[in-house]
């Protein structure tokens, strides 16, 4: 879902019809306090895939203002934000890329070369939530371990053989296989180079 936030009616009118021209579902609001309002009546969790187009230049609450409150307030996280900007704008809209913002469109703006910005914007959205997602399930697993557990998956990662993790811990090599198993086990990987890189991607290793 592509959520346009725009004071104009007709220009919200003319996105509305362009995104559903590209089989891009919409919703339009005519102000950020709107879209607040929707938002905080539980709307919009972020949980699946959506991206916002905020005009830029909005009666009391501007489109900046709307992105700085809901980054402040860790809402929509994985929803990228672009924004419509007119020319005396865009130095406001790249520092809003500096503050995480996906892009800046200029207006007039190219029909087509807006919906795939939003295309491209939706595509970092899913990209985002199943980030979160399997950072979730990582820490899930990662709970699972007992405290020896988690001694040898922390040898496994630096590159440790068995022989090694075993005099490390003044345990038996045999023990360590079992160990090193259940690790494997309990974090869904089969091999240390699968372990290693779920954990480089998590910032562990």
């Amino acid at each position: 879902m592509i959520h346009v936030v725009d004071d104009e009616e007709p220009i919200r009118d003319a996105l509305a019809w362009l995104l559903r021209s590209r089989d891009l579902a919409c919703r339009t609001y005519a102000s950020a306090e709107e879209f607040l309002a929707f938002v905080e009546a539980g709307g919009a969790d972020g949980s699946r895939p959506g991206a916002l187009l905020l005009d830029v230049r909005m009666g009391r609450l501007g489109g900046l203002e709307l992105f700085e409150r809901l980054g402040e307030e860790g809402r929509l996280a994985a929803w990228p934000v672009i924004f419509l900007t007119g020319h005396g704008d865009v130095p406001m809209a790249v520092e809003a890329l500096k503050r995480g913002a996906f892009d800046f469109v200029e207006k007039p703006f190219n029909d087509n070369s807006l919906a795939d910005r939003l295309i491209a914007a939706l595509e970092e959205s899913r990209r985002r939530i199943e980030e979160t997602r399997e950072k979730g399930l990582r820490e899930e697993r990662l709970a699972t371990l007992t405290a020896r557990e988690r001694e040898v998956l922390d040898l496994i990662v630096e590159g440790h053989y068995n022989k090694v993790i075993a005099d490390r811990l003044g345990i038996a090599m045999r023990t360590v296989e079992v160990y090193r198993a259940r690790v494997f086990e309990k974090m869904g990987v089969k091999s240390a180079v699968e372990l290693a890189r779920m954990l480089g991607e998590r910032g562990e290793a």
